[in-house]
């Protein structure tokens, strides 16, 4: 995991020098300071005793589970307040609690302007002023009288009604709403096709939808003849007022206009019916990796239990800290973690990935980046951003002059060994990774990760770069994102941390994959979770609710994940396999498409890779996103010229590429029938938009194979 060390010996004997000089300076104080006393007189011991014990164990002593976290051997914990049981309750709770307190953020826009690029592409470019916030008091005022208003247009408690909208402050205001007057949430993905929006909307017959103007101009008008039942929409933009051009029969009002009437006596008088902890809250939309998008029906119940296991596993989490949002709040991971911000008081600013840094592709040069004017201290992001912050860093690292790029070096494999000691380096962090860690605004403390799997390399750059933990995660939809996240002194990789405190997880014996709980040296299965965080089941699909959930002789809940996990001695998970991954060679090789895609994906060539094999075949092959400043620098050396779209469609750049990947599979350790053997090279960059991805950047393995139908012909030599 060390960068390597291609060094001038007398720099590299100067910097041991050094190190050995601060180190024995340092010693005795960082050691005493390492032994901090609990309130009951013990002691908590260094980061490394800590990340050494137990993080969960059998409660049945049995390899299979079911595993629960040490500290809820006996019970699991269902919520964070006494009494706290719905999301209603749980903002009026912080709101009381720190009613004056900043909670909603969003950043005033001073400009925009068209940028033309060297290509002739037009980018739209923003300049961005401070931070505007909204106090827990007011925003609670927002919501109740959204909620009022919703009902004097109609909206009944215990029916359906949509948010089709970017992750904005407006978002959590509406979702807010109709949790406190009963509204069930339908939750639609800003970046779905009109068929699978038109698809959730009919399903939930919803009458009522709450969008953003934009969103409505160029997605949602197109299919609102499609949708027969809809009657009002909500835009949570201020402007325009009047919308010409739209069928008959639709009301369009902005959401100002829907507080206004919210808040006439007539409707603010009128009693409210507020939710039950058995009561949907939201029915969230998957994002359709494995085809149409399916409705979790997600319960008040089942969502407080997920927060309160994640909290659990956040130290020190109040009311001065700062969450930046810009995930997609139709993810359970963004809502979880927003809500657990709420819970605890946190103020939340909002983003967007085009705005994230001063590098993003929306934020004009010279003009700061929400990160810079946030500096939030938590963050979530899915591997393929942290993949992408990984590469481009590294990329600077290897532009810097001899002298630079020494000490980087020097100073990342010296933090690596003290990390793996259990042992800070403010030194380093100081002198050499500031500007480094400036990128996320410089006082972030903790990083979730959830959505995939996180490579050990880019989590280990995460820790030692950017000078904080990373939390990796490991949830679904179906169990309100809860599962587990690994303990934020425990710095190993590859582990997803042990059960959280709300569930408990099983193993099931996948006879077929080979997977068993008695295979050693740890036992491995299909993962179960089972909880009060486990969610109601999908709507209106009965079949597949009997086929994914189950109640158990003790009346629990529990969901079949099809993920593939083993426990570790000290009670860690590790997902190792995904059952629709598994795809048997003709030759009868097993290959786990999602194994080989994680180990190839930390080759600096590819952005992103997608990996197929036919049972039909006898060998693998791939779909690749070159990373385009490494691809320029390799057929430089082989003197290749063209446009980014002719070097993609070459057959000898294709070679090259696959010569590379090949020493990257082997260097991973790939068996030779994993590792592809041909490739096709992707000029496009896969993102939500082009719908061959998720929102959390899942691989959506049936729009792939569709969209490269012809190259897989190809390659297994049907052309």
């Amino acid at each position: 995991m060390k960068l390597k060390e291609d060094l001038n010996p007398m720099l590299l004997l100067l910097f041991h020098l050094m190190v050995w000089i601060y180190t024995v300076i340092t010693f005795l104080p960082s050691y005493l300071l390492s032994w901090v006393s609990r309130p009951d007189g013990s002691f908590y011991g260094s980061e490394e005793e800590r990340a050494k014990r137990a993080k969960a164990r059998s409660v049945l002593g049995q390899p299979e589970g079911p595993y629960r976290a040490v500290s809820s051997m006996k019970k699991l914990v269902t919520s964070l307040h006494p009494g706290v049981d719905t999301l209603d309750k749980m903002f009026e709770y912080a709101a009381m609690r720190f009613p004056h307190r900043d909670c909603l953020g969003t950043r005033e826009v001073i400009s925009e302007e068209d940028e033309r690029q060297s290509n002739g592409k037009v980018f739209k470019k923003v300049v961005l002023g401070e931070y505007r916030w909204l106090s827990y008091k007011d925003t609670l005022t927002a919501a109740t009288l959204l909620g009022s208003g919703l009902a004097a247009l109609g909206q009944r408690p215990k029916t359906n009604i949509a948010i089709f909208c970017e992750t904005r402050a407006e978002w959590i205001i509406a979702a807010q709403a109709c949790f406190t007057y009963n509204f069930p949430l339908v939750t639609i993905y800003s970046t779905l096709g009109g068929p699978a929006i038109a698809h959730g909307l009919n399903e939930t017959q919803v009458t009522h939808i709450i969008t953003s103007r934009e969103l409505l101009e160029t997605r949602l008008k197109a299919i609102l003849t499609d949708v027969p039942r809809l009657q009002h929409i909500i835009v949570v933009d201020n402007t325009p007022t009047v919308w010409p051009s739209y069928p008959r029969g639709i009301s369009i009002l902005n959401m100002a206009a829907v507080q206004k009437l919210g808040a006439r006596h007539e409707n603010a008088a009128r009693e409210r019916k507020a939710p039950l902890p058995s009561d949907i809250a939201v029915i969230m939309y998957t994002s359709g990796s494995t085809g149409i998008p399916k409705g979790v029906m997600i319960s008040h119940s089942n969502i407080i239990a997920g927060i309160t296991g994640m909290a659990e596993r956040i130290p020190n989490l109040c009311e001065e800290d700062t969450y930046i949002g810009y995930l997609p709040l139709a993810h359970v991971l963004e809502l979880s973690a927003e809500l657990v911000c709420v819970s605890h008081g946190c103020r939340i600013g909002y983003s967007s990935p085009q705005t994230l840094a001063d590098q993003s592709t929306k934020i004009k040069k010279g003009s700061k980046g929400d990160t810079s004017v946030l500096q939030p201290t938590l963050m979530a992001a899915v591997p393929e951003i942290m993949d992408r912050i990984y590469k481009n860093v590294m990329t600077k690292v290897e532009e810097m002059n001899c002298v630079q790029r020494t000490l980087f070096i020097l100073a990342y494999n010296y933090k690596l060994e003290q990390l793996a000691k259990g042992y800070s380096t403010p030194l380093c962090d100081r002198l050499v990774f500031r500007k480094v860690r400036s990128l996320l605004g410089g006082r972030t403390r903790v990083l979730l990760s959830g959505g995939a799997p996180l490579s050990a390399a880019t989590q280990r750059f995460m820790n030692v770069c950017f000078c904080c933990p990373v939390g990796q995660g490991y949830g679904l939809t179906e169990t309100c994102g809860a599962g587990t996240i690994s303990e934020l002194w425990d710095y190993s990789t590859g582990r997803v941390g042990g059960p959280l405190v709300c569930c408990e997880i099983k193993l099931k014996d996948w006879v077929e994959g080979g997977y068993r709980s008695t295979d050693k040296p740890h036992p491995r299965g299909e993962i179960l979770i089972g909880g009060p965080n486990v969610t109601m089941g999908y709507y209106k699909k009965d079949a597949k609710n009997q086929e994914d959930f189950f109640v158990d002789e003790n009346g629990q809940r529990w969901f079949c994940t099809g993920d593939i996990g083993e426990f570790q001695e000290d009670g860690c998970l590790k997902i190792i396999d995904r059952k629709k991954d598994l795809v048997k060679l003709q030759a009868g090789e097993y290959v786990s498409l999602g194994k080989v895609e994680a180990m190839l994906k930390n080759c600096p060539l590819i952005d992103n890779i997608c990996a197929y094999a036919n049972s039909d075949e006898t060998y693998v092959i791939g779909f690749v996103v070159p990373n385009q400043k490494q691809l320029l620098a390799l057929v430089d050396q082989y003197g290749i010229r063209g446009s980014w779209e002719e070097l993609c469609n070459s057959k000898a750049v294709e070679e090259l590429v696959l010569r590379v990947i090949t020493e990257a599979a082997l260097t991973a350790q790939l068996e030779r029938f994993e590792i592809p053997r041909k490739i096709r090279l992707s000029p496009e960059p896969w993102t939500p938009e082009t719908g061959l991805v998720t929102d959390a950047f899942k691989l959506k393995r049936k729009e792939l194979k569709t969209h490269y139908q012809d190259d897989i012909e190809r390659m297994y030599g049907g052309k």
